[in-house]
């Protein structure tokens, strides 16, 4: 049972003979009251303090929820970008690594088929070089073949013919030249 302060006031405590001395009891009880008022106001103010604090709490314990599920959100996020920037360095990476082989690979072979077309200009050199030096040795032997005295030349000068011009001669051995390189 709840005892409150005007319980305690309107208390009326019977008296006896040898009993306690009433006004000291009604001062005591009045003293009680007073306190037990004191008391209960100050209880009635914790619990008002009590239920803000506790709304506070609540308030807080919501925020903490919320803050905790965007860190959790947020960390989530962060890793999946960080998931999705490894993929898209890697697919980087392996399309560079793909790039610079295509580009290796075609380098080896022009650098094959260079090779090939100096192979054959090389080729062509010597067979230039070949036919010139043929060409060459062929005039050399026409230059002796025509430096060399014609002994039927020679006989039909000792039969008393005339010599032809000098350059009536010279004439007839250029046509003879031209045909015969030709």
């Amino acid at each position: 049972m709840k005892i409150t302060p005007l319980d305690i006031q309107h208390k009326v405590l019977e008296t006896q003979w040898r009993g306690y001395h009433k006004a000291q009891v009604d001062q005591f009880l009045e003293e009680i009251a007073e306190s037990v008022e004191e008391l209960t106001k100050e209880n009635l103010v914790m619990r008002e303090k009590l239920s803000s604090k506790d709304e506070e709490l609540g308030q807080l314990k919501r925020a903490e929820s919320t803050l905790t599920s965007t860190l959790i959100s947020t960390q989530s996020f962060v890793d999946q970008l960080k998931r999705g920037a490894q993929r898209d360095a890697d697919l980087i990476v392996k399309e560079a690594e793909l790039k610079a082989e295509e580009i290796l690979s075609q380098s080896r072979t022009e650098l094959v088929e260079m090779r090939r077309t100096i192979s054959g200009l090389r080729q062509q050199r010597a067979l230039v070089l070949d036919r010139l030096r043929s060409t060459l040795s062929s005039f050399r032997r026409l230059v002796e073949v025509e430096e060399q005295p014609d002994p039927s030349y020679d006989a039909s000068l000792g039969e008393g013919q005339d010599l032809p011009e000098p350059e009536a001669h010279e004439a007839n051995v250029e046509p003879t030249l031209h045909r015969e390189a030709g």
